[in-house]
């Protein structure tokens, strides 16, 4: 499978319309080629300052256009951050993302962002930030800190989004990703599926992310949470064939890139989840929240890998007998210790 960025929206359009066992096979077959058919890279999300957000996004509870029962909070504390990062170490997790609800960060916070960025990285763990739209002399700076991704999403096809976003642009997302590129960090950029749009609009998303200059690093793929308050609460919900779908296209045409599964977990089983990562998503977030949004627990996430023979990809392989015991050892210790209501990652979603 050769890597291009000159997809047509009826090419993918046509791999839509395949046969879905041929569309996952294929999918499998291609995810076989570049990445290793067992490791699912672990990211660890958390909100670094909630709500109020000036944007009108009609998926997110965070837009102050909305009303929804996300509180606001001020940007954190970077010590906060930084012991949220370590516990998402501890936890198996081997990316850490901050996320603000901005549309844009203001020179006064970059030097506390600076200080986050680099006290992450010296845990060991990548970095990833989205704060919005960011200039270049703010991505440059970014980068000098040492980050290394930076998450901002297409959301939708170009057609679709004036139906869902109003205060920004398609280009200017765009742009941002390109000073995200020029500043020569990886980009983390994907979309959001169950908003109301056509199987065509999908293809169109599909096709803006594998025809930038560079693949994205990282495609995150998520499926609608609805929220109360919000414009799309009362959206039909996605067919979970149709999502596992979008999956395999994307392995098919961004055959390098981490394609993620993102929102939306909570409300997949066990065999949806399987299906994803035959069709070749091959990263998931890891923790109790997305934001503002509920994902499985650790535990959950471990006795499903360990179903699947699923391991991430800081851990080496073991024989199944030691993996299992290890693996069970791990959910009974979290267990005991599960978070309260008063832990960081309760206080700070995304």
């Amino acid at each position: 499978m050769e890597v291009r960025n000159n997809w047509t929206v009826e090419e993918v359009q046509a791999l839509f319309d395949k046969p879905f066992m041929d569309l996952v096979f294929e999918a499998q077959q291609v995810h076989r080629q570049y990445h290793q058919p067992n490791q699912v890279q672990v990211s660890t999300l958390l909100s670094i300052k909630t709500g109020a957000c000036p944007e009108d996004c009609k998926y997110c509870p965070q837009s102050a256009h909305y009303r929804t029962d996300v509180d606001k909070e001020r940007l954190l504390e970077v010590e906060r951050v930084l012991d949220a990062a370590n516990k998402a170490k501890q936890s198996g997790a081997t990316r850490f993302c901050m996320g603000a609800a901005w549309k844009n960060p203001k020179e006064r916070d970059m030097p506390y962002l600076l200080d986050m960025v680099k006290g992450v990285k010296e845990m060991g763990l990548e970095t990833c930030m989205t704060l919005g739209m960011i200039t270049s002399e703010q991505a440059d700076t970014l980068a000098d800190a040492g980050l290394d991704y930076y998450n901002h999403n297409l959301d939708t096809s170009p057609e679709y989004y004036g139906n869902i976003i109003t205060t920004r642009t398609y280009q200017d997302r765009l742009d941002t990703l390109s000073h995200v590129r020029d500043a020569g960090m990886k980009i983390c950029s994907g979309g959001i599926i169950g908003m109301g749009e056509s199987s065509r609009d999908r293809a169109g998303l599909l096709v803006e992310l594998a025809n930038l200059p560079v693949h994205p690093e990282s495609v995150p793929i998520n499926m609608l949470v609805k929220v109360k308050g919000t414009p799309l609460e009362s959206v039909d919900d996605v067919d979970p064939f149709d999502f596992i779908r979008i999956i395999a296209v994307a392995r098919i045409i961004m055959p390098m890139s981490a394609v993620r599964l993102s929102a939306g977990r909570e409300d997949m089983n066990e065999q949806m989840q399987a299906l994803c990562f035959m069709a070749g998503a091959n990263s998931v977030f890891y923790g109790c929240k997305l934001l503002t949004t509920p994902n499985p627990g650790e535990d959950k996430d471990m006795q499903l890998f360990a179903k699947l023979g699923i391991n991430s990809e800081q851990q080496a392989s073991k024989p199944d007998e030691v993996q299992e015991h290890e693996l069970l050892g791990k959910v009974a210790q979290r267990v005991a210790s599960r978070p309260t209501k008063d832990d960081i990652f309760y206080d700070a979603s995304v």
